[in-house]
């Protein structure tokens, strides 16, 4: 391509920030590429197998964590936010605590966020290129071996928290990330200071105790693990305490005080769709497979599958409280053709002394 001279590639810059916001993005940084220390944290983490059987986390070696390697003449990367807080969802901390009903991590309650993030950032590589030519790039959104919460933080764009989210001191976390790794040598910007100080909120509420030190999260214990990537059998030491959770956890989040400062999205994608930010876990048990594809068209939700859905509803389903519809509801799924699910229906009507 035809550079531009020095002294333009600040201009760009801004300018490229301005296609960002026309795009839908609430905020872009730039990064470099050396992520020699979270190099070592990561491979700290795969030894102590607290990946669990996300064996993704392992497969690319450490291209994960040295973007030149995954994609070779990347010198830049370009990290986006997108913020998702849906501001007219029914009430979080009162849809956990009503056991009737399932709770299902905000993110999740709009269109898929992979789809809408990614068209985002390729408009945007097609607009940058207008500017500057034809430039070497990728795109990814949460769709592979990136450290992606590690270049936004080297990016300016938060600080990891001791959830290890990344915050924003003035828009909390509620947002997603995704990066567009290229070959131009834009300026990068500088890390912002981290402002977790000595709050323990996060490690506190958490209800399976995944947060086992500060900055540190072990997933075989973690819900979001538990009910989305985990595709066998939930553990019964941590049914109880998934509640009604039935797809991910928001709770440490939830606690956060940085998240007051948090705006609701304008995104009209991310919007709740088909009265799934508090719904009637009877009535989700109930879905033929039909029904949950339709339902969860165009949505993250499809992750689990439909099994692994049912899983997740027969835990919660468990946990509500006794009463002749739920026992009944279960008992319809009680010789269910696939074991996974007879499994969590057993222990469900076991804890509402049935056998």
């Amino acid at each position: 391509m035809t550079e531009p001279a020095t002294t333009d590639w600040r201009d760009l810059v801004e300018e490229i920030r301005q296609l960002a916001e026309t795009l839908g993005f609430d905020r872009i940084g730039i990064a470099g590429i050396d992520l020699a220390t979270d190099e070592a944290h990561l491979e700290r983490w795969l030894a102590l197998k607290r990946h669990g059987k996300m064996r993704y986390m392992a497969r690319h070696g450490r291209k994960r964590s040295r973007p030149a390697e995954l994609v070779p003449g990347t010198v830049r990367i370009i990290s986006a936010r997108m913020d998702y807080w849906p501001g007219d969802s029914a009430d979080a901390e009162a849809t956990l605590e009503d056991g009737r009903r399932g709770y299902i991590s905000r993110y999740a309650l709009g269109r898929d966020y992979h789809k809408v993030v990614r068209r985002r950032l390729r408009k945007l590589a097609n607009r940058i290129e207008d500017l500057a030519g034809p430039m070497g790039y990728r795109v990814f959104v949460d769709s592979g071996p990136v450290l992606e919460k590690a270049l936004a933080r080297n990016a300016g764009l938060g600080w990891i928290g001791k959830h290890t989210n990344l915050i924003d001191r003035d828009a909390g976390s509620w947002f997603f990330l995704g990066e567009l790794f290229t070959d131009l040598p834009l300026p990068v910007d500088r890390p912002v200071t981290e402002h977790c100080g000595s709050c323990t909120a996060c490690l506190d509420i958490c209800p399976t105790g995944a947060i086992v030190a500060p900055y540190e999260v072990d997933a075989r214990r973690c819900i979001s693990y538990l009910t989305i990537e985990l595709k066998g059998s939930i553990p019964v030491q941590f049914r109880a305490a998934i509640g009604n959770r039935i797809f991910g956890c928001d709770d440490c989040q939830l606690v956060c005080p940085w998240n007051r400062y948090a705006k609701p999205t304008a995104e009209g994608d991310f919007a709740p769709r088909h009265g799934l930010d508090a719904p009637e876990l009877i009535e989700l048990f109930g879905w033929s497979e039909s029904e949950w594809s339709a339902r969860t068209e165009g949505s993250a939700l499809r992750r689990p599958g439909y099994l692994g859905w049912l899983r997740n509803v027969a835990v919660a389903l468990g946990n509500a409280p006794t009463s002749p519809d739920v026992v009944a509801c279960l008992h319809n799924r009680a010789n269910h053709n696939s074991a996974l699910v007879r499994e969590h229906v057993g222990w469900a009507l076991a804890r509402h002394g049935v056998q």
